[in-house]
């Protein structure tokens, strides 16, 4: 059985302090009913020592869900307690987006931390598709951050495939694209919006776990940063994130450059 729809472990992570809540504006709010709107559910800190190709890497990971997804989630479960259903648990974790926080360094020192709010993909960080470049992007924003004096933190936004279309989606757009298309002309063939993501959860993250600091964000797309700021983070600085580009994914990048990402010329040849 799931811990987080398991009310009588709620209970006990809550006591020991590694289950928290927190509301949009990132401030901690007392436990309570998780059909609260509003409100994200944070687990953790939780030690995570990753292993990358250059580095190993001392993280403190959080799981992060909003009360709004997990309330529904543990009414099917009481359901399906009743109904001594067990089998069908593994399909109510399928439907709930859980993001991670991945704090590198110490927080207390941060002034202007390095920041990069990463978009699942599971063909690019998982497989390591050369499509796109998000693989070498999340591994190389780890080392960065790493290796930066203020140090800073990952999120991890688990329900942002394809740009928000989900991963069935997103495969249909590569069929398109090789059929022809760029990668936003596929989002439009399929009837779905250029980029559908939703940046509010990680704004409310990025305001509790850095308590207003400024912040340097990894990113290649101004977009992103006038979403974070819409929902009321200030003092973003936007720094370049170019890494894996190669004969695969430049057409793929062409796009995104046509489409507002800061990409000059002598980006598109880096690895060619």
């Amino acid at each position: 059985m799931f811990t987080y729809i398991d009310p009588k472990v709620r209970e006990r992570l809550s006591e020991q302090g590694t289950l928290f809540q927190i509301d949009r504006d990132g401030q901690r709010v007392p436990a309570g009913s998780l059909r609260k709107p509003a409100t994200i559910s944070v687990l953790g800190p939780i030690p995570l020592p990753c292993t990358l190709s250059t580095a190993r890497v001392a993280v403190q990971w959080y799981a992060c869900v909003r009360n709004t997804e997990l309330g529904k989630i543990e009414e099917l479960a009481d359901d399906l307690r009743q109904q001594n259903g067990q089998q069908s648990f593994a399909t109510l974790a399928s439907f709930m987006a859980v993001n991670s926080v991945l704090l590198i360094g110490d927080p207390a020192t941060w002034t202007k931390p390095l920041v990069r709010v990463h978009s699942s993909c599971l063909t690019g960080d998982v497989f390591g598709s050369e499509r796109c470049e998000c693989g070498p992007q999340l591994h190389a924003a780890i080392e960065r951050i790493h290796e930066d004096e203020q140090g800073g933190m990952v999120i991890y936004m688990s329900g942002h495939e394809g740009r928000g279309i989900g991963l069935w989606a997103k495969a249909a757009t590569y069929l398109l694209q090789d059929a022809g298309e760029d990668t936003y002309q596929a989002n439009r063939s399929l009837g779905l919006p250029d980029d559908s993501r939703d940046f509010s959860d990680a704004a409310t993250l990025l305001k509790y776990f850095l308590g207003g600091k400024a912040f340097r964000l990894l990113t290649n797309n101004p977009k992103k940063v006038a979403d974070l700021t819409r929902f009321g983070l200030e003092g973003i600085t936007r720094v370049k994130h170019v890494t894996g580009v190669g004969d695969n994914n430049r057409r793929y990048l062409r796009a995104k450059k046509g489409w507002g990402h800061e990409l000059d010329p002598d980006d598109l040849e880096v690895g060619g």
